[in-house]
């Protein structure tokens, strides 16, 4: 029916990096709409935190877990898979930045991003797989949301290269998971976010208005922006859009 077509109700879902951010954000906007929700980070206590100040709309739940290795992945899921049944929506969206010049640019550096942006998303979905598998149905596949970036699409002017390349790298990943597991009724899609305030993007956050004045719509990314984005690709209402990332920047990346 079209009046549940955003609904969520009878979900579960996991976001990563949910404690702050675009991850709380989005889980939120899931909570809203009816979803069980577990969010992961790597601190517990801002993790537990955020989780029971999010339990006043809806069912949410802490997991302190390391998504950046293999193992902290098959960890996470294992935890998942003991406790719920089925997973209905995975949120990739737990990230890192680094800027450095070109000519000193670290290992550390290229390693921590493209681990945590590119490989965990990965990693944590293969981990996930039975569990997605076990939640998902022809009429009513599960979700996979890969939290990408516009600096994947277009070019900014800070010197981030592992994050660009990650970004981009996790964009072309999106589609190349959304072939495969479209045939476990898997729907695998993403969001390429602009200027959003985030401990991440602290110049959004910081100096919005400064920032706001290279946007065309006038202002920087707010929480429902965000929120919809990602229910409508978790919902029924996105359930024939595979392989995409939706760009939800404002104008940014068309006036680059």
């Amino acid at each position: 029916m079209l009046k549940d077509l955003f609904s969520l109700e009878g979900r579960v879902a996991l976001v990563t990096g949910g404690s702050r951010g675009i991850g709380r954000m989005i889980a939120t906007g899931l909570l809203h709409q009816g979803a069980k929700v577990y969010l992961t980070a790597r601190k517990a206590p801002a993790c537990e935190a955020a989780a029971a100040e999010l339990s006043a709309i809806g069912p949410c739940t802490a997991l302190a877990f390391d998504v950046s290795s293999v193992e902290g992945a098959r960890s996470l899921a294992a935890e998942i898979a003991r406790r719920e049944g089925a997973l209905h929506i995975l949120v990739n969206n737990a990230g890192a930045a680094w800027g450095e010049e070109f000519d000193t640019f670290s290992e550390a550096g290229w390693d921590k991003v493209v681990d945590l942006n590119m490989k965990a998303p990965f990693f944590l979905t293969q981990a996930l797989h039975e569990s997605l598998k076990r939640g998902a149905r022809p009429e009513r596949p599960a979700k996979v949301i890969n939290i990408a970036s516009i600096d994947g699409i277009s070019v900014n002017r800070w010197e981030t290269y592992s994050y660009s390349a990650s970004k981009a790298g996790l964009i072309h990943l999106t589609k190349r998971m959304a072939l495969r597991l479209a045939q476990d009724h898997i729907v695998v899609n993403g969001i390429a976010p602009g200027p959003f305030p985030s401990e991440m993007n602290k110049e959004a956050r910081d100096h919005g208005d400064e920032v706001a004045q290279r946007v065309p719509v006038g202002r920087v990314g707010e929480l429902e922006d965000m929120a919809g984005a990602a229910i409508y690709l978790a919902s029924r209402a996105g359930d024939y859009v595979v392989g995409e990332t939706i760009v939800v920047d404002g104008g940014v990346t068309i006036a680059r």
